[in-house]
This record gives C-alpha cells, sequence and structure tokens, in this order.
C-alpha cells in the first residue's frame, strides 16, 4: 500500500507548506503556512514514534527540503529518529549515488515500473511530493491519501491535483479534526470507481 500525505489549504494548494523558502516557485510568498497548525492531535495522529519506520517515497525536492532540516534537528526527537531510520526511495533525474541522507536509494529506471516493484516489497508512505504524487496517480499506484486540510486559502502555488489529470474515486475512511482547525481526513480508493 502507498500512502500519500499531504498538508493543502482549502483551495489544494500543497507548495511550501513548512518554511518561507522552502518552495519559492513562481514567486510563491506563503511560504510556511501550515507551521502555526500543529498541535498535539496531529502528532498523535501521525504516529510519530510509533512503531517500526515505513518505508518513505520522496520526489527530489521534498527530498532534500527534508535532508536540510531533520537530521540536524537536536535529539531527543521523534521526528529525526524515524526519519533517519526509515528508508528513504528518491525519484530525481538530477540526483546521482550516494544520496547523503542515511538509509536513502535513488530510484532508477522508469519511476511509476520501480515504484510498482517496491510497492510489492513493503508499504510506503510519500510525504508531500506533489510532483510525485499526480505521476503515480494515473498508474493506479496510490491507495490512499492523508491530507491534512488546512482552514485557510493561499490563492496561488502548486496544487494537488493537476487541472487536466486522471480520474480517481476515494472513499472517506477517518477523519480526524484538531484543536487549530486542521481536517484530517484519510481517503482510500474505491474500486470500480
Amino acid at each position: 500500500m502507498i500512502t500519500a500525505v499531504v498538508s493543502i489549504s482549502l483551495d489544494g494548494v500543497i507548495q511550501a507548506p513548512g518554511g518561507a523558502d522552502e518552495d519559492t516557485r513562481g514567486g510563491f510568498a506563503h511560504g510556511g503556512w501550515a507551521t502555526a497548525y500543529g498541535d498535539e492531535v496531529m502528532a498523535r495522529e501521525m504516529g510519530v514514534g510509533r512503531g517500526e519506520p515505513r518505508a518513505l517515497l520522496f520526489g527530489r525536492r521534498t527530498y532534500e527540503s527534508f535532508y536540510a532540516v531533520w537530521p540536524n534537528q537536536p535529539e531527543p526527537n521523534p521526528f529525526t529518529q524515524v526519519l533517519n531510520k526509515a528508508p528513504k526511495y528518491v525519484a530525481s533525474t538530477t540526483l546521482a549515488e550516494p544520496l547523503p541522507w542515511m538509509n536513502s536509494t535513488l530510484i532508477e529506471g522508469y519511476v511509476p515500473e520501480a515504484v510498482a516493484r517496491l510497492k510489492a516489497e513493503s508499504d510506503m508512505i510519500i510525504l508531500g511530493s506533489g510532483a510525485l504524487v499526480r505521476s503515480l496517480l494515473p498508474h493506479g499506484l496510490i491507495d490512499q491519501f492523508v491530507l491534512l486540510i488546512h482552514p485557510i486559502v493561499l490563492g496561488s502555488g502548486v496544487r494537488l491535483f493537476a487541472h487536466e489529470g486522471p480520474f480517481g474515486a476515494f472513499e472517506l475512511v477517518k477523519s480526524v479534526p484538531t484543536t487549530t482547525g486542521v481536517i484530517i481526513a484519510t481517503y482510500r480508493t474505491r474500486a470500480n470507481g
């Protein structure tokens, strides 16, 4: 199973939720829009510090963004431990082995085929990585979305779904409101949508 975990605004924007300089493509000036919404409910629902780390699947931009922050955070903190220990697979046409973050592997070949092989071996989580998510959707490789829907309209920025993309039907299997107004909604693919 592949689960895509994505912070998203009410108008579908996923660009730069974590910091002002995270992704300024297209002159995007609202970076860091999600940071004020974290709370204990969100931390609990995201499973911080629970069990063995699942494999992570990243696009290049998100991988580099995470690598720039998490391995260097002061200990103890459950995010760094989980992220460092997890196997990380990176889709990129510009990076080369060896990748700098421990337990990281560059995906080689046609990404949807390589991801399908990895999916057959273990469950995986995609964190952010909108371009990667959009590239896997037409191949039916995303089984579940966990959308952290933030109560904010940004008006511009990169959106999760392309204007012209594949049809997909999902069913809501869980929703949890946080104390800050974020709705954590879990959607699974619906067979014969």
